[in-house]
């Protein structure tokens, strides 16, 4: 049975507004999944939600800093193109242990990302050379479950659960930045697929794979005013300098 999710696309927004259009998915009770795709404009960093300022030495490098609801280390997002997935706690895609529904997701993105000319695969038991301490940096950390390629990670992932549903936040890197150096990366300098491209070729993955039907849709405007309002938390002094 093809199943329907709402696809939304949100390009080069505003980093506190994109993190509060995370929470609203987040938080609204439907059964009807969503699958978001979006950049921002300015570039900004963004913390993981249990990090401290400390923790991430070269901040002040970003135009913008933020704080996600997901955990994991600080992005850069600049060069890359953030996704979620906002949907109940019981569907298919969630499912059993965490760590099996960051390998379903994976397993999509590399689907992907195969179009594209890149062999990603899960990381396993092997650090790639990415990895480096004391950045407090997302893609310079890998787990087991990381997508990786040319031995470098190049997708970080984190999930935030609550009142029986699930966000799963995640970034696929499609060049390096100044914060964000040795990942792997999607082409070359010269020849570098678009945002918009990466994120048509997962919709297809999804669609064929999951038996999905997708329609476009936009913020209505009880989660748009929402989002509007919350924005301005995600980066401020009192939200960024939070205590874990």
């Amino acid at each position: 049975m093809t199943e329907r999710w709402r696809l939304l696309h949100d390009w080069d927004g505003e980093g506190g507004f994109q993190m509060a259009v995370d929470e609203a998915l987040l938080l609204e009770q439907v059964d009807q999944p969503t699958l978001r795709f979006y950049t921002w404009e300015p570039d900004a960093l963004s913390l993981g939600y249990f990090q401290r300022l400390s923790d991430v030495p070269q901040r002040e490098r970003a135009s913008l800093t933020v704080r996600r609801l997901t955990g994991g280390g600080a992005i850069h997002h600049r060069n890359e193109l953030t996704f979620s997935i906002a949907a109940p706690a019981t569907h298919a895609l969630y499912r059993g242990p965490v760590a099996e529904s960051y390998a379903r997701i994976h397993a999509l993105l590399a689907g992907a990302l195969a179009d594209f000319g890149v062999d990603a695969s899960l990381r396993g038991e092997t650090s790639p050379n990415s990895d480096q301490t004391g950045t407090g940096m997302c893609f310079h950390q890998s787990t087991p479950l990381d997508l990786v390629w040319d031995r470098a990670k190049g997708v970080g992932s984190a999930q935030r659960r609550t009142a029986g549903r699930v966000l799963h936040h995640g970034s696929i890197k499609l060049g390096p930045t100044e914060l964000d150096s040795g990942v792997a990366q999607v082409g070359s300098d010269s020849s570098r697929p678009a945002p918009q491209d990466l994120a048509e070729a997962i919709r297809i993955q999804f669609e064929d794979l999951l038996a999905i039907q997708f329609a476009s849709s936009q913020l209505d405007l009880r989660e748009r005013r929402r989002a509007e309002d919350r924005g301005p938390h995600f980066y401020s002094t009192a939200f960024l300098n939070r205590r874990p």
